[in-house]
């Protein structure tokens, strides 16, 4: 996990040690023809997500999306819409978050950790701790919805294996799309279960990672009929990705003797060794290769059943484990952002493993009643993540001189804690344990007319309660060099927070066709959630807290969106829209200071947007997308430590304003050149509080200003029966900034995160049922940078040793070769 991270997102459980330690915190196919109208491409079955249509060209205009939640052309959504196929996932090797960066505009990701990600849409981030992105896979939200379960951090990055496709909605979507989507939302479309074929295909693959060493991965998918009315789908996938950062036993810590001054105690009036044993070592950074490899495993069942012509029932179950042995970031110069070592070492003195496991089980149903069409979705999921964290640099010593101590008269007179009793002599670690996760029900009704000329509408209502936890969060001391629990020595600190969630939405979304070539579509939704939330802290060093807090509010959301078309391959729109993330309590321990607050409220943003879609007349030779806009976000939630007590709290104003473009071109057959790019401007108009650090006209974290990509595919005959193809993406992020606490020492100014370009390759050849694709990432094994933190800080303790900072860059260069077959009838 990242140290940045770390120190922000703990969610309401700050630690402080008060004796002088410092606050921890946790946080292929060649591509059909496209149709040529809309109403030759949908069909009346409005609320079908078209799952398994053929995305073989993601620029194309023509792709079926459900981004209003009833399918439609891209072309006729009066919103910004990213689709990226699962054949273009696959044939880029893209498997998390960090891959689609290059495919999609205006997205920007930070982390260090493989599912522990910020990842954010048209700027907004500010490093609060709710999240800003809704992730669904299919028509089910996914995640915490609460700033009280680390969820900015915890998104889905699921394994994209089987996918149809990712649609990718800029911008914010509540009306239709709820609580936390005021960035933009991103879906994973599942391939749904075929009827009347058998298809089965298999994957293989091994690459080599500059630094680390070998990795492998291997996946499957079976369709196979159950008579003529049902089938089944089922998927698996494994991977394992070498790692590449070294611990190399450096950074000793000393037990230090320190000689309290003469007249202190009586008894010693020359002074007192401070503890009185000898400076001895008590260990260095392990010794160990490759620390942050990683596992990821899991996969997907999915049952169809079309009983008649007019109704569709699926059911599906989804799970996957993630599994690291540490994270992704080395020690680097504060100043220049250079290894401290140079190559990717990390200063780790106990393992620091985290588990990661998603669980999805969701039902639908799809009913055509004539005259409308009636969806039902209903879901339940789970996510948990238990992780460690050494945190012995930052507080062995002191753990260590009080455990020494033991039940001393001296450590009664400075008011220490007895830890250990009898005293204990040998080295000690610090190791948090702690486990956060999400139990989730969901349920969603929704009518819609059929598509028509019209007058297009659709209903809906929504619940879900949820049970998060930050439970364990506990800090023990440890045998050095290991994370086995010193059971001699009491607990440093015994933190729980739970929390429930329960949201009722009612939402309503209209499109009324006024000519044959001008529309407008208008929606709303009105929610209201009510919340609680329980704390206990059980420490000897910090004492013992426990808080119980509740908290309501209803919300509405809107969205406003005329559209033009200029002819049937191009239209013009204009966009405004709403969206929120919900506030809550703030678990305040009973005694607290006063004018801490017990609630945090929702935070809002408004979005207006202009923007053009078009083909060309014969729907394939070239197509492009270009938006423009303006982002007004209030009562920004940030989090904020007030008296060693963690809290979310709400801040002033920010704005973002943005250019995406996205555009492919088709010159001959078999060739796609394709680009995408981002511009986005995004500033704090009021300054934080001075314990977020934020200042006005600062820019929003981890925001680049500019980025963009280039694609370029050929796809070429070699001879019967043997096709090729070949294919190159260059892709860029820009200047970013670090979080607000953050700054040179000097000037104040904010830590400058430098941008990189990355330059990717694939090739192979496809035979028959067989294909073989050759790639590399990250060709000249550049260092861009994804996240940095833990910058030196004079009123703070160090917490990299020799005066670093700690960051994690893009995977080193990775060569590789997968090999797939296909069967079919």
């Amino acid at each position: 996990m990242t140290l940045a991270i770390r120190t922000q997102l703990l969610a309401s459980a700050a630690v402080a040690l008060t004796v002088g330690s410092p606050a921890y915190a946790q946080d292929a196919p060649a591509p059909a023809a496209p149709p040529t109208t809309a109403t030759t491409a949908v069909s009346q079955a409005t609320n079908a997500t078209p799952t398994n249509q053929s995305v073989a060209d993601d620029n194309s205009q023509a792709i079926i999306v459900t981004a209003q939640k009833r399918a439609q052309v891209l072309l006729d959504v009066p919103a910004s819409v990213t689709v990226v196929g699962g054949d273009t996932l696959e044939r880029q090797q893209a498997k998390s978050f960090q891959d689609y960066l290059s495919l999609v505009p205006g997205l920007s990701i930070n982390g260090s950790t493989p599912g522990v990600n910020r990842i954010t849409l048209r700027g907004a981030n500010t490093g609060g701790v709710a999240s800003t992105v809704a992730i669904f896979m299919d028509d089910v939200p996914f995640g915490s919805s609460t700033g009280l379960a680390n969820g900015a951090i915890l998104s889905g990055d699921f394994d994209p294996f089987d996918i149809n496709r990712l649609e990718v909605l800029r911008g914010p979507q509540g009306t239709l799309y709820g609580a936390s989507s005021f960035g933009g939302v991103l879906r994973y479309i599942t391939n749904a279960p075929k009827l009347n074929k058998f298809e089965a295909r298999g994957q293989a693959g091994i690459e080599d990672t500059a630094h680390g060493g070998i990795g492998y991965n291997a996946a499957a998918v079976l369709n196979a009929p159950l008579g003529a009315k049902a089938a089944v789908r089922v998927d698996g996938f494994y991977r394992k990705d070498h790692g590449y950062v070294d611990s190399i036993g450096n950074n000793p810590i000393f037990n230090q003797t320190q000689l309290l001054p003469p007249g202190i105690i009586p008894s010693f009036p020359n002074g007192y060794p401070f503890p009185p044993f000898p400076s001895v070592e008590l260990g260095r950074t392990l010794v160990d290769k490759d620390i942050n490899d990683r596992v990821s495993y899991g996969g997907r069942a999915s049952l169809l059943v079309d009983p008649t012509d007019d109704l569709s029932i699926r059911l599906t179950a989804f799970a996957q484990n993630l599994n690291s042995g540490g994270s992704d970031s080395f020690d680097i110069d504060p100043n220049t952002l250079k290894s401290l070592y140079g190559r990717f070492v990390q200063s780790v003195y106990q393992p620091q493993p985290t588990h990661i496991k998603y669980r999805v089980y969701y039902g639908t149903a799809d009913w055509d009643l004539g005259f409308a069409n009636f969806f039902s979705s209903t879901s339940y999921s789970t996510f948990k993540e238990k992780l460690e964290t050494d945190d012995t640099f930052g507080l062995g010593q002191t753990v260590n001189l009080i455990a020494n101590l033991g039940a001393d008269p001296i450590a009664a007179i400075f008011g220490l804690p007895v830890l250990a009793d009898p005293a204990v002599m040998r080295p000690l670690g610090v190791q948090l344990f702690q486990t956060t996760g999400t139990n989730k029900f969901t349920q969603e009704f929704r009518l819609a007319s059929p598509n028509n000329d019209t007058l297009e509408w659709l209903g809906g209502l929504f619940y879900t309660h949820e049970k998060s936890a930050i439970d364990p969060q506990n800090i023990f001391a440890t045998e050095f060099g290991t994370d086995i629990v010193a059971t001699d020595v009491q607990p440093l600190a015994l933190i729980l927070l739970r929390s429930k969630y329960e949201e009722y939405a009612g939402f309503a979304n209209a499109t009324w066709h006024a000519t044959p070539r001008f529309d407008v579509t208008l929606g709303g939704r009105l929610a209201h959630n009510k919340q609680s939330a329980h704390e206990a802290i059980t420490s000897l060093l910090i004492g013992n807290k426990v808080a119980d807090d509740t908290s309501s509010e209803t919300v509405f959301t809107y969205s406003v969106a005329p559209r033009y078309e200029l002819s049937k391959h191009a239209s013009i729109y204009a966009r405004v829209a709403s969206g929120y993330r919900p506030g809550g309590p703030n678990v305040i321990p009973v005694g607290s200071a006063p004018g801490i607050p017990t609630t945090y409220k929702a935070d809002r943003i408004t979005n207006w947007e202009a923007g053009i879609k078009a083909e060309a007349p014969d729907g394939r030779l070239w197509s492009a997308e270009l938006a423009a806009y303006h982002i007004n976000w209030k009562d920004i939630q940030l989090f904020e430590v007030v008296n060693q007590i963690g809290i979310n709290a709400n801040g002033g104003k920010a704005r973002v304003n943005g250019l995406e473009f996205s555009g492919a071109l088709r010159p001959t057959p078999g060739l796609t050149l394709s680009a995408n790019g981002a511009y986005t401007k995004a500033n704090l108009k009021d300054a934080t509080t001075p314990e977020v650090g934020g200042l006005a006209g600062d820019p929003l974290p981890w925001v680049p200003k500019w980025s963009g990509a280039l694609h370029a595919d050929y796809e070429f005959p070699m001879s019967a029966g043997l096709g090729g193809f070949i294919g190159a993406s260059l892709s860029y992020v820009g200047h970013r900034v670090a979080e607000y606490n953050n700054r040179h020492v000097g000037d104040n100014s904010l830590i400058g995160i430098p941008g990189y370009t990355e330059v990717d390759l694939r090739g192979g050849v496809n035979a028959g049922r067989f294909t073989i694709e050759a790639f590399a990432h990250n060709l000249f094994d550049k260092r861009g940078l994804v996240d940095a933190g833990a910058f030196p800080n004079p009123l703070a303790t160090p917490v990299i040793p020799n005066g670093g900072a700690s960051a994690s860059a893009i995977r080193p260069r990775t060569i590789g070769l997968t090999v797939t077959a296909n069967f079919d009838r």
